[in-house]
């Protein structure tokens, strides 16, 4: 999968406080569903969508032992978003050094009555 729909599909995940809340809980340790599913109020099949969907975009990985489906959180599935976010700090970083140069600059002038 090429980065960007690979990012598209990480945000797309992230991007429901259902889903991040999920990605709390397992953020402690590998959880059932049946565990996970406790603090919502909604169907057990709505949650279910939630997970199939972190799941999808590699965020959690599933298994089932008897009756009892474990989920558990993927780590190394978060450096995409990392990394981009990592470029978009470096880029702004930038863009705000040479602004507050310029405002500098143009302080400077303003004082020396250029």
């Amino acid at each position: 999968m090429s980065a960007e729909p690979r990012l598209d599909a990480l945000f797309q995940a992230l991007a429901d406080p259902t889903r991040r809340s999920l990605l709390s809980q397992l953020a402690r340790g590998p959880a059932s569903v049946s565990d996970l599913a406790q603090p919502f109020d909604m169907a057990l099949p709505s949650l279910m969508g939630h997970l199939r969907k972190l799941e999808d975009a590699g965020l959690i990985e599933t298994r089932k032992d008897g009756r009892v489906r474990t989920c558990a959180i993927v780590p190394e599935a978060f450096t995409p978003v990392r990394g981009w976010l990592d470029e978009q700090r470096a880029l702004w970083e930038g863009r705000l050094d040479r602004l507050d140069d310029y405002v500098t600059r143009l302080m400077k002038e303003r004082q020396n009555g250029h």
